[in-house]
This record gives C-alpha cells, sequence and structure tokens, in this order.
C-alpha cells in the first residue's frame, strides 16, 4: 500500500522531523555508532540529509519499490556512506544500523498519530517496517560490494609485489616466482617481463621457481607460455630451481621442456646467462 491509499508516514515524516532526527541520531550514538571511527558531527550530517531524502521520496507515494526512479537519490546516498563506513572500519551489522535505528523514533510518532486506529497504526508499522529493511539490506550489499572491490585491488597490487623482475646483469634479468602460478598470476609474470625486456633490451632471462612448491601439467604450460612470450620479444630464458622431485614430476607428467634450458639453482642459471652474453668470470689469483 503506498501514500495514495491513505498511510500516515508521508504525513509523520514531514510534521516531526526534528524530533525523528533527533531521537534517531541520539538511537545511533547510544548503541550503534561507534565513536573512535566516525565523529558525531558527520553522523548528524549524514543523518539530517538521509531523512530529508527519505521523506522527499516517501512523499512521492512509493513505499514498495526502491529501484523505482523516486528512490534513486536515496539509494546513491546509502551506497556512498556504505562505502564510507567499511573504509572506516565498521562492520556490516553496524552499517546496516544507520538505516533500521531509524525504526524506533518513526514507530513512536506514527503510535502517537495513529493511537485511535489500531488497525491503520499496525498497517503503517508493517510498512514502514519493509520499507527500511529493504533500504538495510541495501546498504549491506553496498558494503560488501566495496569491501570486495577493495580485496580484488589488494589482490592485484599483491601480485604485482610478488612478481618482481630484477636486472642481475647487463642483459640478463631474473624472475623469481613464489607461490602457485595460476592463470592470473600467469598474465601479470608475463607482462611484467615482456615489459622489462623492452626498457632494458635483455637478451636472456631467467625464471626461477625455487618458492615454486609444485609443477603440475597446468603450472608447466603457464611457464612455457612465458617463455614463448618472452622468445617472440628477443629474449631467450633459462629455467632454474628445477629440484629433485619437480624434475620427477616433470618426467612422469611427460612435459617436453627439451627446447627450455633449465638448471637446478640461480646461480647456475645466472653463470650460463653470463656465458651466453659473451661474459666471462675470472677468479683472481691469490697474491
Amino acid at each position: 500500500m503506498g501514500a495514495s491509499r491513505g498511510s500516515k508516514i508521508p504525513d509523520v515524516l514531514k510534521k516531526y522531523e526534528a524530533e525523528i532526527l533527533a531521537e534517531w541520531i541520539q538511537e545511533l550514538m547510544s548503541v550503534g555508532a561507534r565513536k573512535g571511527l566516525i565523529k558525531e558531527t558527520q553522523m548528524r550530517e549524514e543523518c539530517q540529509e538521509f531523512l530529508y531524502l527519505f521523506s522527499n521520496a516517501v512523499q512521492g507515494g512509493n513505499l514498495t519499490n526502491i529501484q523505482s526512479a523516486e528512490w534513486q537519490n536515496v539509494r546513491e546516498m546509502l551506497s556512498s556512506v556504505s562505502r564510507t563506513r567499511s573504509q572506516q572500519g565498521f562492520t556490516p551489522s553496524e552499517t546496516a544500523l544507520f538505516v533500521f535505528s531509524l525504526k524506533q523514533p518513526l514507530f513512536n510518532y506514527l503510535r502517537q498519530e495513529l493511537s485511535q486506529n489500531s488497525t491503520d497504526l499496525i498497517e503503517d508499522i508493517w510498512q514502514a517496517t519493509t520499507l527500511l529493511d529493504r533500504l538495510g539490506l541495501l546498504t549491506i550489499e553496498a558494503y560488501q560490494k566495496s569491501r570486495e572491490e577493495v580485496i580484488l585491488r589488494q589482490q592485484e597490487e599483491l601480485l604485482e609485489l610478488s612478481t618482481p623482475v630484477v636486472k642481475l646483469w647487463e642483459g640478463v634479468l631474473a624472475l623469481p616466482l613464489i607461490g602457485t602460478l595460476d592463470s592470473g598470476r600467469t598474465q601479470v609474470v608475463m607482462e611484467s617481463l615482456l615489459q622489462k625486456i623492452v626498457e632494458t633490451g635483455s637478451e636472456i632471462a631467467i625464471i626461477d621457481i625455487t618458492g615454486v612448491p609444485t609443477v603440475d601439467t597446468l603450472t608447466a604450460q603457464h611457464l612455457l607460455k612465458t617463455v614463448t612470450a618472452a622468445r617472440l620479444m628477443g629474449a631467450d630464458c633459462i629455467i632454474s630451481g628445477i629440484r629433485p622431485q619437480i624434475a620427477q614430476t616433470i618426467v612422469y607428467l611427460g612435459i617436453d621442456l627439451t627446447d627450455v634450458i633449465t638448471k637446478a639453482s640461480l646461480a647456475d642459471a645466472f653463470l650460463t646467462a653470463l656465458k651466453r652474453t659473451g661474459f666471462t668470470i675470472v677468479r683472481p689469483q691469490a697474491k
């Protein structure tokens, strides 16, 4: 049922706006707001803005569909509040409380206006409950979406940090890999390596897998893709860190690495790379 069928919710919001706002803020500060995470002035400003937008939306007569045009400003504000709360350290429950705590003040003044008509009072309280519940769920969804975006961004940053390409010598790069090599990480590895090859004009790239716990068929395929991409950019690859158990696994799986130079350690790979680029290491004679 909307306002056009006799709901008192729009009238109560207009008539008791100041009183509802004061009681709502008091309710938030006493049971839901963590003062260490948000200033009281910010809380008051957000409550005042939301109540204004909420009241305007309700005056349009649509008290059931919060996805309609009348509720756009309310939805946008709640999304903004949810993002801010997630950054400030609020939990999802504390974020949703911003909306849910409006129920009690609104119910108080609905009872005051409809004290002589229990049927209308029950109907309006139920309608207000349903409406605020939907808005509260909206804040939780916006909160979760914001957290997921932060987590995804952090994962991307960690991927970039976990795939450093270092210049060991003139014309020689090293890419030490630690952890599992999946499709997403392979793409980052490949992009980082190719970019560094272009920047330095290197001829040799050492991919060290000492820190990769296991090598299965999929991991080997990812490595071969990276080697192929580097070759297309004019750089040969050496894979180092082939431990005995990994060597056995590669043979058992039938993975063909015959076209790729492999070494047991990074030191061996570096020595091979120096020889291939024309450098030699000479031990100085003792005097």
